[in-house]
Protein backbone atom coordinates (compact mmCIF):
# COMPACT_ATOMS: atom_id res chain seq x y z
CA UNK A 1 0.00 0.00 0.00
CA UNK A 2 1.21 3.51 -0.79
CA UNK A 3 3.02 5.12 2.18
CA UNK A 4 1.05 8.38 1.79
CA UNK A 5 -2.21 6.45 1.82
CA UNK A 6 -1.17 4.62 4.99
CA UNK A 7 -0.22 7.92 6.60
CA UNK A 8 -3.55 9.44 5.57
CA UNK A 9 -5.54 6.61 7.14
CA UNK A 10 -3.41 6.74 10.30
CA UNK A 11 -4.03 10.49 10.68
CA UNK A 12 -7.74 10.04 9.94
CA UNK A 13 -8.12 7.34 12.60
CA UNK A 14 -6.15 9.45 15.08
CA UNK A 15 -8.33 12.54 14.45
CA UNK A 16 -11.54 10.53 14.82
CA UNK A 17 -10.25 9.07 18.11
CA UNK A 18 -9.38 12.54 19.44
CA UNK A 19 -12.76 14.00 18.46
CA UNK A 20 -14.56 11.06 20.04
CA UNK A 21 -12.55 11.41 23.24
CA UNK A 22 -13.29 15.14 23.38
CA UNK A 23 -16.99 14.46 22.84
CA UNK A 24 -16.97 11.87 25.63
CA UNK A 25 -15.32 14.42 27.93
CA UNK A 26 -17.98 16.99 27.05
CA UNK A 27 -20.78 14.47 27.58
CA UNK A 28 -19.29 13.39 30.93
CA UNK A 29 -18.95 17.01 32.07
CA UNK A 30 -22.55 17.73 31.08
CA UNK A 31 -23.77 14.65 32.96
CA UNK A 32 -21.74 15.73 35.98
CA UNK A 33 -23.19 19.25 35.89
CA UNK A 34 -26.75 18.01 35.44
CA UNK A 35 -26.37 15.82 38.54
CA UNK A 36 -26.76 19.06 40.45
CA UNK A 37 -30.10 19.58 38.72
CA UNK A 38 -31.31 16.18 39.98
CA UNK A 39 -29.95 16.98 43.44
CA UNK A 40 -31.65 20.39 43.41
CA UNK A 41 -34.98 18.83 42.42
CA UNK A 42 -34.78 16.37 45.34
CA UNK A 43 -33.87 19.20 47.73
CA UNK A 44 -36.76 21.28 46.38
CA UNK A 45 -39.20 18.40 46.86
CA UNK A 46 -37.90 17.99 50.43
CA UNK A 47 -38.45 21.73 51.06
CA UNK A 48 -34.71 22.35 51.42
CA UNK A 49 -34.96 25.57 49.43
CA UNK A 50 -31.64 27.16 50.39
CA UNK A 51 -29.76 23.98 49.48
CA UNK A 52 -31.75 23.65 46.24
CA UNK A 53 -30.85 27.22 45.33
CA UNK A 54 -27.14 26.37 45.62
CA UNK A 55 -27.55 23.25 43.49
CA UNK A 56 -29.50 25.06 40.78
CA UNK A 57 -26.94 27.87 40.69
CA UNK A 58 -24.22 25.27 40.22
CA UNK A 59 -26.04 24.19 37.05
CA UNK A 60 -26.59 27.79 35.93
CA UNK A 61 -22.90 28.57 36.34
CA UNK A 62 -21.58 25.36 34.75
CA UNK A 63 -23.60 24.35 31.70
CA UNK A 64 -23.45 26.18 28.37
CA UNK A 65 -27.05 25.33 27.45
CA UNK A 66 -29.78 25.31 30.09
CA UNK A 67 -32.44 22.58 30.03
CA UNK A 68 -35.90 24.16 30.05
CA UNK A 69 -36.98 22.40 33.26
CA UNK A 70 -34.49 24.33 35.37
CA UNK A 71 -36.39 27.50 34.48
CA UNK A 72 -39.43 26.04 36.26
CA UNK A 73 -37.57 24.67 39.26
CA UNK A 74 -35.39 27.74 39.77
CA UNK A 75 -38.48 29.95 39.49
CA UNK A 76 -40.54 27.86 41.90
CA UNK A 77 -37.66 27.62 44.36
CA UNK A 78 -37.11 31.39 44.18
CA UNK A 79 -40.74 31.87 45.22
CA UNK A 80 -40.16 29.90 48.42
CA UNK A 81 -37.11 32.07 49.14
CA UNK A 82 -39.22 35.22 48.82
CA UNK A 83 -37.47 36.31 45.60
CA UNK A 84 -40.72 37.03 43.81
CA UNK A 85 -39.48 39.08 40.84
CA UNK A 86 -36.82 36.47 40.10
CA UNK A 87 -39.46 33.78 40.45
CA UNK A 88 -41.81 35.54 38.02
CA UNK A 89 -39.12 35.97 35.38
CA UNK A 90 -37.90 32.38 35.47
CA UNK A 91 -41.41 30.91 35.52
CA UNK A 92 -42.25 33.08 32.54
CA UNK A 93 -39.12 31.81 30.81
CA UNK A 94 -40.39 28.26 31.19
CA UNK A 95 -43.79 29.14 29.69
CA UNK A 96 -42.13 31.05 26.84
CA UNK A 97 -40.02 28.00 26.04
CA UNK A 98 -42.53 25.17 26.53
CA UNK A 99 -45.93 26.84 26.14
CA UNK A 100 -49.09 25.13 27.42
CA UNK A 101 -47.76 21.70 26.49
CA UNK A 102 -44.90 21.85 28.99
CA UNK A 103 -44.74 19.09 31.58
CA UNK A 104 -44.80 21.60 34.46
CA UNK A 105 -47.19 24.12 32.90
CA UNK A 106 -49.97 23.68 35.50
CA UNK A 107 -47.62 23.92 38.49
CA UNK A 108 -45.80 26.78 36.81
CA UNK A 109 -48.95 28.88 36.38
CA UNK A 110 -49.92 28.25 40.01
CA UNK A 111 -46.54 29.42 41.27
CA UNK A 112 -46.62 32.34 38.86
CA UNK A 113 -49.97 33.54 40.17
CA UNK A 114 -48.78 33.36 43.78
CA UNK A 115 -45.47 35.09 42.99
CA UNK A 116 -47.26 37.90 41.14
CA UNK A 117 -49.69 38.41 44.03
CA UNK A 118 -46.85 38.67 46.54
CA UNK A 119 -44.88 40.96 44.24
CA UNK A 120 -47.88 43.27 43.80
CA UNK A 121 -48.28 43.46 47.56
CA UNK A 122 -44.63 44.44 47.96
CA UNK A 123 -44.98 47.03 45.19
CA UNK A 124 -48.18 48.55 46.62
CA UNK A 125 -46.29 51.44 48.23
CA UNK A 126 -44.86 52.65 44.94
CA UNK A 127 -46.14 55.91 43.50
CA UNK A 128 -48.66 55.83 40.62
CA UNK A 129 -46.11 57.16 38.14
CA UNK A 130 -43.46 54.54 38.84
CA UNK A 131 -43.15 51.96 36.07
CA UNK A 132 -41.46 48.59 35.91
CA UNK A 133 -38.95 48.41 33.06
CA UNK A 134 -37.97 45.04 31.62
CA UNK A 135 -34.26 44.67 32.25
CA UNK A 136 -32.98 41.08 32.32
CA UNK A 137 -29.62 42.12 33.79
CA UNK A 138 -31.38 43.29 36.97
CA UNK A 139 -33.02 39.89 37.46
CA UNK A 140 -29.94 37.70 37.11
CA UNK A 141 -27.33 37.85 39.83
CA UNK A 142 -24.68 35.52 38.47
CA UNK A 143 -21.84 36.45 36.16
CA UNK A 144 -22.42 34.55 32.93
CA UNK A 145 -25.86 33.80 31.55
CA UNK A 146 -25.81 30.36 29.87
CA UNK A 147 -27.88 29.81 26.77
CA UNK A 148 -31.37 28.37 27.09
CA UNK A 149 -32.43 25.39 25.00
CA UNK A 150 -35.44 26.67 23.05
CA UNK A 151 -36.50 23.26 21.75
CA UNK A 152 -36.90 21.97 18.18
CA UNK A 153 -38.90 24.97 16.89
CA UNK A 154 -36.04 27.38 17.60
CA UNK A 155 -38.58 30.14 18.29
CA UNK A 156 -39.78 31.70 21.55
CA UNK A 157 -42.68 33.99 22.45
CA UNK A 158 -41.31 37.47 23.12
CA UNK A 159 -41.19 37.97 26.91
CA UNK A 160 -41.44 41.75 26.61
CA UNK A 161 -44.78 42.02 24.76
CA UNK A 162 -45.97 38.47 25.58
CA UNK A 163 -46.33 37.78 21.85
CA UNK A 164 -48.78 40.65 21.25
CA UNK A 165 -46.21 42.69 19.22
CA UNK A 166 -47.43 45.73 21.18
CA UNK A 167 -46.21 46.94 24.58
CA UNK A 168 -49.01 48.28 26.75
CA UNK A 169 -47.92 50.76 29.41
CA UNK A 170 -50.43 52.12 31.91
CA UNK A 171 -49.59 55.41 33.61
CA UNK A 172 -51.49 57.94 35.69
CA UNK A 173 -52.01 59.90 32.44
CA UNK A 174 -53.60 57.00 30.58
CA UNK A 175 -52.63 53.95 28.55
CA UNK A 176 -49.75 54.10 26.08
CA UNK A 177 -49.37 51.62 23.22
CA UNK A 178 -46.12 51.20 21.31
CA UNK A 179 -44.78 48.60 18.91
CA UNK A 180 -42.45 46.08 20.54
CA UNK A 181 -38.92 46.90 19.35
CA UNK A 182 -37.60 43.35 19.83
CA UNK A 183 -39.82 40.70 18.21
CA UNK A 184 -40.97 39.92 14.66
CA UNK A 185 -44.46 40.56 13.28
CA UNK A 186 -45.69 37.37 14.94
CA UNK A 187 -44.51 38.33 18.42
CA UNK A 188 -41.64 35.84 18.43
CA UNK A 189 -37.85 35.77 18.74
CA UNK A 190 -35.36 33.26 17.43
CA UNK A 191 -33.49 31.26 20.06
CA UNK A 192 -30.33 33.33 19.50
CA UNK A 193 -32.30 36.59 19.84
CA UNK A 194 -33.97 35.32 23.00
CA UNK A 195 -30.65 34.44 24.62
CA UNK A 196 -29.20 37.83 23.68
CA UNK A 197 -32.27 39.49 25.23
CA UNK A 198 -31.76 37.58 28.47
CA UNK A 199 -28.20 38.88 28.60
CA UNK A 200 -29.34 42.45 27.83
CA UNK A 201 -27.37 42.43 24.57
CA UNK A 202 -30.13 42.26 21.96
CA UNK A 203 -30.35 45.33 19.72
CA UNK A 204 -33.80 46.59 18.62
CA UNK A 205 -35.07 44.89 15.46
CA UNK A 206 -34.89 48.11 13.43
CA UNK A 207 -31.17 48.39 14.16
CA UNK A 208 -30.59 44.73 13.33
CA UNK A 209 -32.42 45.01 9.99
CA UNK A 210 -30.54 48.19 9.11
CA UNK A 211 -27.21 46.48 9.84
CA UNK A 212 -28.19 43.49 7.70
CA UNK A 213 -29.03 45.75 4.73
CA UNK A 214 -25.69 47.51 5.03
CA UNK A 215 -23.88 44.15 4.93
CA UNK A 216 -25.63 43.11 1.71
Amino acid sequence: MNFKLILFFALFIFSVTVVRAQQEDIDYQRMHDLQYLDLGVKQFENEQYEEADKSFRQVLESVKVLPAEICYYFGANSYHLGKYKQSINWLNKYIELKGTSGRYFEQCTQYLEKAENHYRQLSANKGPGEQEVYNPKQDIDYTVMPKVDCGPSGMVICPVCKGQTVIIQRTNLGTIYRTCPWCDEHGKLTCDEYNLLLMGELKPRAEREKAEKQEE
